[in-house]
């Protein structure tokens, strides 16, 4: 059987998408170019009223119904006020830590298009000494479009509640193995889902259930897209495919963050959300060994997926977490490595082959 790759179309859907705007609840463009990718690869296209989309192509068996998850939503800011001046405040959407702001751009989408800004503060010049030895919080900071009036900011089309995303290209690096850009929260997620999909259709590779790749909505403010996708689905056990937290950074204790680049997929095997069923996890361990993909176990104490809602689907759904270890989420630049996504896709995929209706009935037996 062929052996998946990131072809280049693969790779430039993946930078458009990550390019896009889209803050939790204004996914509409990046669901319109995951629609445009991935349709044609499906057998049904499903859409539910929250807004997440789902991609199903079936096996040789209608159950069980395979889920494998990717938010597209992304940490943004919505605008709050535009001053006299011609400012824009604003507040975070899902999780920032204030000191990745100052000084990056931005884009404001309008009813008009696209407004490039750069969020500023009060001049460092202008601080007083005791200013100088604070650290500038959000709530001071504040967008500049480069208008000089309030009338001009409106006639920019913008508008109390647009969405603001961080202004960032996706780049090769100059290694060629990683790449860097913005979003990969989670639309790397998002982008296995379908990149699985994609593969077990042009090969025409067997699979013994029905698979249901989605690109969910709205997970950076609470998993909302999770908590009603289930219920358009009705899943029987439910693969969520994520970012998870680099530790090769410099100041990282290797007992809070233990994935490195370019070692392979993470298995989650414990985070804030949700403990997975362990017999789905260690099937998952035995299936990376007997494929020979590269795999390393996680665990995210203080953080959360859409599996935290998957799981709790009815009476309850085994599921599980893999993740790719990306450095610098929630900020205006992460690093991925190439290898780490290519065989996340190749796991998800020896998955999907394999997950049969007697496999995913042992995960609740006793």
């Amino acid at each position: 059987m062929a052996e998946y790759k990131i072809t280049d179309g693969a790779l430039d859907f993946l930078k458009r998408v990550c390019e896009a705007v889209g803050p939790s609840g204004f996914e509409d463009d990046v669901l319109r170019m995951f629609h445009e990718y991935a349709s044609s690869f499906a057998d049904e296209v499903v859409r539910d009223n929250l807004g997440s989309l789902v991609f199903a192509k079936r096996g040789s068996s209608e159950r069980p119904r395979v889920l494998v998850a990717g938010h597209v939503d992304e940490v943004g800011f919505v605008v709050t006020s535009i001053t006299k001046e011609g400012y824009l405040t604003f507040t975070p959407v899902g999780g920032w830590f204030d000191q990745v702001l100052l000084s990056q751009r931005v884009i404001v989408k309008t009813k008009k298009g696209p407004v490039v800004g750069v969020i500023a503060s009060k001049p460092p010049h202008l601080l007083t000494p005791e200013e100088r030895q604070k650290v500038v919080t959000v709530d001071r900071m504040f967008i500049d479009v480069g208008a000089t009036s309030e009338e001009e900011v409106k006639a920019l089309g913008v508008r109390v509640g647009d969405p603001i995303a961080p202004l960032s290209p996706f780049t090769v690096s100059a290694t060629g193995k990683t790449v860097m850009g913005k979003a990969f929260d989670d639309r790397l997620g998002a982008f296995i889902a379908v990149e699985a999909l994609r593969f077990l259709k042009e090969n025409g590779v067997e699979h013994p259930n029905t698979l249901y790749a989605a690109a969910t909505v709205q997970e950076e403010v609470g998993l909302r897209g999770a908590q009603t996708v289930g219920w358009a689905v009705d899943h029987d056990v439910a693969i969520v495919t994520e970012v998870d937290i680099a530790g090769d950074v410099p100041g990282i204790d290797p007992r809070d963050a233990q994935a490195k680049l370019g070692k392979g997929p993470t298995i989650v095997t414990f985070d804030a959300s949700m403990i997975p069923n362990q017999k789905l996890k260690e099937f998952v361990i035995q299936v990376a060994e007997e494929a020979k993909i590269p795999y390393q176990l996680s665990v995210v104490a203080k953080g959360g997926t859409d599996a935290g809602r998957l799981h709790l689907y009815k009476t309850g759904r085994p599921s599980i977490v893999i993740g790719v270890p990306t450095r610098h989420i929630h900020s205006h630049v992460s690093i991925v490595h190439l290898d780490d996504l290519a065989n996340a896709v190749k796991l998800v995929v020896e998955l999907v082959k394999r997950l049969d209706e007697n496999t995913v009935k042992s995960f609740s037996s006793i």
